[in-house]
């Protein structure tokens, strides 16, 4: 609701002139949010909160407008240094006119009448959501996001007095709110029964994982997170990834569990059709944070963003007249909530073995059928090598001495791969161990923990000629495996005994090989 005028000022603020005090000169673009008006003037931009209060945030006051824009700044310095310049005024000058400055240029006694956030303009073309929509968005541009995503979150301040299983239950309560004011509001945007079905599932899985959460936030994992963390939220700013625009009005959106922040960048890639790049999303930060019992909890986490952006997408509908928008809008809304009713009672997971001698194709195979495994956002890629270089405290793509392949590192990878297999399928979620298991205990070890787990098992082993699989090793880039030509020779000796998994020919082209490892596995895959 707006509380406020704040007309003056917005006219003031879309006026070219109003920023040559700032030796700032051209046209001035203005978009406006439901809390924000924001002006585009060069290469900078200007964010003024709006007069509005909602059940969420309260802007109601020019104080209360300093404060969040203060947070605002302070909090998003975290990620995004380079974008956050600082805090600019409007006051009231000389004859009444209005005049802007930046507020350390502020007279001394003179008195703001608004305050506004100071950023650095960056090109559209470097969101994340933009490089998806023009199909540029690469796997290895999302491995790097998990990596700043996962070193931001082990730096975040950790919060004891929020989250949760608690937590949780205010959220859900906000989204049942939410729904309903919409319902009210337009009964044709959702279907009541689809609303209920999500809203009463989430209030269920929340009091099912309360034990888990709260463990989770007596361990730490409850943190000062960004809040909103989806990929319009993030851009390419000097090659790297810049998360920014994180929540700063309210600490119960922000302070939560880090897998819930990681959550909603999930939900946002798996809802656009980019399950692989959700997949190696999760697995490289997991591969960082090592958090496999967390998985627990992911689904609730995901159809919690799901149900989110349902009522968010919903309210613009709501608040739009009848038109080609407001339907799409509608139809975003309702692809939301089904997602979120899909995701919050996932199937029972697997496990798949992916076996063969260095330069066969396991990772390539390994990547290429975990986003299909379901749960969403796909199973959990456990690689030896990286487990191996992460054990002897390196780089996966520092190379390995002699010591580094010893009988006793080599029983510690295996047995740590195993070790995390077991907790990833204790939370629910899908597994696929990539490693060379030539050896029959190996196998062995590897369908008896599937068992154990009471989980269907699939092993696959991949066939090449010696020849290829030497060719392969000797034009590889950077990798994790150290494997050589002279290792696959080795290789070839193995005494594997007999090879009781689904022998498949890896020596064809690639996307024959995995059409072919995907017919093997058959049913419990996601539509592709």
């Amino acid at each position: 609701m707006l509380v406020q005028d704040q007309s003056e000022t917005i006219e003031f603020l879309s006026d070219a002139a109003a920023y040559r005090a700032l030796g700032m000169e051209g046209p001035v673009e203005r978009i406006e949010t439901h809390i924000s008006e924001v002006f585009l003037v060069g290469d900078r931009v200007f964010k003024l909160k709006r007069a509005v209060r909602f059940a969420y945030l309260d802007f109601s006051s020019a104080a209360k407008r300093k404060a969040a824009a203060i947070a605002e700044l302070a909090l998003n310095r975290r990620t995004a240094p380079t974008i956050y310049l600082g805090l600019a005024a409007v006051r009231r000058g000389t004859g009444g006119a209005l005049e802007l400055c930046m507020a350390d240029t502020l007279p001394e006694g003179a008195e703001a009448l608004e305050w506004l956030v100071a950023m650095r303009r960056f090109p559209q073309e470097a969101l994340l959501d933009a490089m998806a929509a023009r199909g540029a968005l690469s796997i290895a541009t999302m491995e790097e996001v998990a990596e700043a995503v996962a070193a931001f979150h082990a730096d975040a301040e950790v919060v004891t007095r929020l989250g949760g299983a608690v937590g949780m239950c205010h959220a859900a309560a906000g989204v049942r709110g939410a729904f309903a004011e919409i319902m009210d509001g337009a009964g044709d945007i959702f279907d009541a029964a689809a609303v209920a079905a999500l809203t009463d599932a989430d209030d269920a899985a929340t009091a099912r994982l309360a034990p888990l959460l709260d463990a989770r936030k007596q361990a730490g994992l409850v943190r000062h997170c960004h809040g909103d963390l989806h990929l319009r939220n993030i851009a390419m700013i000097g090659g790297r990834p810049a998360p920014f625009d994180c929540i700063e009005f309210s600490e119960e959106i922000a302070c939560v569990d880090v897998l819930y922040d990681l959550a909603f960048l999930l939900m946002d890639l798996w809802h656009r059709g980019l399950a692989e790049h959700a997949n190696a999303t999760l697995n490289r930060y997991l591969e960082i944070t090592g958090d496999y019992e967390g998985l627990a909890a992911l689904p609730l986490f995901l159809a919690s963003r799901a149900a989110i952006r349902a009522h968010v997408t919903g309210t613009i509908a709501l608040g739009e007249t009848a038109g080609a928008a407001r339907e799409a809008h509608i139809e975003e809304a309702r692809a939301y909530l089904a997602l979120g009713n899909a995701l919050i009672d996932p199937p029972a997971p697997r496990l798949v073995g992916v076996g063969g001698l260095p330069g066969s194709g396991k990772t390539t195979i390994a990547r290429a059928l975990a986003p299909a495994l379901l749960p969403v956002p796909g199973a959990v890629v456990l690689r030896s090598d990286v487990i191996r270089k992460s054990l002897a405290g390196v780089d996966p793509l520092t190379r390995l001495g002699p010591d580094g392949y010893s009988a006793e590192m080599t029983a510690r990878t295996y047995g740590t791969l195993r070790e995390r297999a077991e907790a990833a399928l204790a939370a629910g979620h899908s597994v696929v161990a990539d490693a060379v298991h030539a050896r029959p205990e190996e196998r062995a070890a590897l369908e008896a923990l599937a068992a154990a787990a009471g989980v269907a098992f699939d092993g696959l082993w991949l066939d090449a000629p010696g020849d290829e699989l030497e060719t392969r090793v000797s034009e590889r880039g950077a990798d994790a495996s150290d494997a050589t030509v002279a290792i696959v020779r080795q290789a070839l000796d193995y005494e594997t005994g007999p090879i009781g998994w689904i022998r498949i020919d890896a020596g064809g082209d690639t996307e024959t090989v995995i059409a072919a490892a995907r017919r093997a596995l058959g049913s419990g895959t996601a539509p592709r």
